[in-house]
């Protein structure tokens, strides 16, 4: 049997090697070619690659604030004692069976009851097709097929900055791009004339890609709004304050689509676990929508993954459990406040000429510092400080220890 085996692979593989399809480009395959020979390394990724270079630099005065992940004020990684809680109560009773394409029913319903409120009307009457997603990336890609399979002239607007893995999303799901107006570099603050002429000025029905921000400026031109809520309860402190945007929305009367994560605000980075929905005119349209939504999954990844999202269905429907996640969200998103205060008082003592008033009025995670990249450069190149070079600074990543140095390298490359 075994030399049958291998006398019908050997013909397989003449078989196939003698009907090889021309490379790329229309050359043909030689023996001295490869399959893959014209596929040159891709570019670093402008977030992930800050990390990279972090670690290769053996600098004792190193600092990385470019991570979007939270980190204590030891600079370390944090497990929150709810997740570690839901952990030992599903230690021993978790089989390892197949989710459903939607993913669990149960922290699906949980996860909208966070985003639309716990009391509804919408989720009574049924009108939320929503699936669970791989995190905050896997739902806007999903939502990014969808649009292009379902509104195929569409095109999705992109906020100047956001986060740049958005722009990936949409282009590798063929869906055509235009930006709009969102943060203004010399008050380093919200574009919001620029924001408002650019959605007016759009074509009517376009996809408007949103951050939490509490107004409505997509109503009068029949948009629709999708928002990505990867930090709900990091900007206040409070997950229904932070809320506050879709509410309004909602209450406007608008139809959404929402992709939420559980990344940041449960620390669930590798868990992968996030959802999905897309509010419909009634709850007929969202069974055919939240089954469209399943089958553009299948071919993808089939099945989202469970451990996740029984930590987050645990979390948010144990009383116990969800007030003590309410607090330690409270707790992250206050030292991440408190680090805001103490990077500008810093940099303020040193006599600084410029405004930086804008780092404790921005919320968040991040801080948009408004240093060029030039600047960025000599921050890393002088003072081994890592942040993306559109001066983002993951505010999770300045602690009490390294506030007065990164507040002395600013005002360095920022004084001349």
């Amino acid at each position: 049997m075994a030399a049958a085996l291998r006398a019908t692979s050997s013909a397989i593989s003449r078989a196939v090697t003698a009907r090889t399809p021309p490379l790329m480009g229309g050359a043909r395959w030689s023996s001295s070619s490869t399959w893959w020979g014209h596929v040159d390394p891709a570019p670093k990724d402008p977030i992930l690659g800050v990390t990279e270079a972090f670690l290769a630099d053996p600098s004792p005065n190193k600092v990385n604030v470019g991570v979007g992940a939270y980190r204590d004020d030891d600079g370390k990684p944090v497990v929150l004692n709810c997740v570690r809680e839901a952990e030992a109560r599903i230690a021993g009773n978790l089989n390892m069976e197949y989710l459903p394409m939607g993913g669990s029913n149960h922290m699906v319903e949980e996860t909208l009851k966070l985003a639309y409120g716990e009391d509804s009307e919408f989720i009574k009457d049924k009108r939320i097709a929503a699936v669970q997603a791989l995190s905050g990336t896997g739902a806007c890609r999903l939502f990014a097929d969808f649009q292009k399979r379902y509104q195929p002239e569409s095109e999705i607007y992109i906020p100047v900055p956001t986060w740049a893995n958005h722009h990936n999303i949409w282009r590798d799901a063929n869906v055509s791009q235009k930006t709009y107006h969102y943060y203004h570099p010399e008050s380093k603050g919200l574009d919001f004339s620029g924001m408002m002429d650019d959605i007016k000025n759009a074509p009517k029905g376009s996809f408007f890609l949103l951050h939490a921000c509490a107004h409505n400026p997509t109503g009068d031109k029949g948009h629709f709004p999708f928002f990505d809520m990867a930090y709900q309860g990091f900007a206040s402190g409070d997950p229904e304050k932070d809320a506050k945007a879709i509410r309004i929305f909602l209450q406007d009367g608008h139809l959404l689509g929402i992709s939420q994560s559980f990344a940041k605000n449960m620390g669930l980075y590798g868990q992968r676990v996030g959802c999905l929905s897309v509010l419909c005119e009634d709850d007929k349209q969202a069974v055919a929508v939240k089954t469209r939504l399943q089958q553009i999954a299948r071919p993808m990844y089939s099945n989202p993954p469970v451990h996740g999202a029984l930590l987050v269905s645990i979390i948010l429907s144990d009383p116990d459990l969800k007030n003590m996640w309410l607090k330690e969200v409270k707790v992250m998103a206050d030292r991440i406040i408190g680090m805001r205060t103490a990077l500008r008082e810093n940099i303020e003592k040193l006599g600084s000429p410029l405004s930086w008033e804008h780092i404790t009025k921005q919320i968040g995670m991040f801080c948009y510092s408004g240093l060029a990249p030039e600047q960025v450069d000599r921050l890393t190149s002088q003072f081994h400080i890592y942040l993306t070079r559109n001066g983002r600074i993951s505010m999770a990543g300045v602690t009490t220890k390294n506030v007065e140095y990164l507040a002395n390298a600013i005002h360095e490359v920022s004084k001349s």
